[in-house]
């Protein structure tokens, strides 16, 4: 941990790169510093993913939304961050805010043109029942 996952409507795969987006989204994460400056996630256990909904609805497609000025081609992403507990308020903040400016550059273009909308949640496990692992990407990156 930690894990990004990238949830996002079918009709961005054709409008954006979305492995660039993970591999940003990733190497953000790995710039964020604790207080104490020592680098917060992994390099090991960073992990992004993207997942697009082939099926979907976003907003009012119907009359309504094209009397507001849409067209009924709505875009959509959700990006949760699940991560272990220990870290403070301050670093889960800061760690949120580096991830929403990420993912904001990276659809600067789509928001001047398309109506989107875009959310970043963050979450700590609570306490877990099991996590067990098994890596030999950590030892690489010690």
């Amino acid at each position: 941990m930690p894990h990004v996952v990238v949830l996002y409507t079918g009709n961005l795969e054709q409008r954006s790169d979305m492995a660039a987006l993970c591999r940003s989204l990733a190497d953000t994460m790995l710039t964020v510093r604790a207080e104490d400056g020592s680098q917060v996630f992994p390099t090991g256990g960073t992990r992004v993913y993207a997942y697009p909904a082939p099926h979907f609805a976003v907003a009012d497609g119907g009359a309504a939304g094209k009397a507001a000025g849409g067209d009924g081609d709505y875009h959509f992403v959700y990006i949760n961050l699940r991560m272990g507990k220990g870290r403070s308020d301050a670093v889960k903040t800061k760690t949120g805010d580096a991830l929403l400016a990420c993912a904001k550059a990276h659809f600067a273009n789509l928001f001047d043109k398309r109506h989107m909308g875009l959310t970043v949640q963050v979450d700590e496990s609570p306490g877990q029942v099991y996590d067990g692992k098994h890596s030999s990407l950590h030892p690489l990156f010690r």
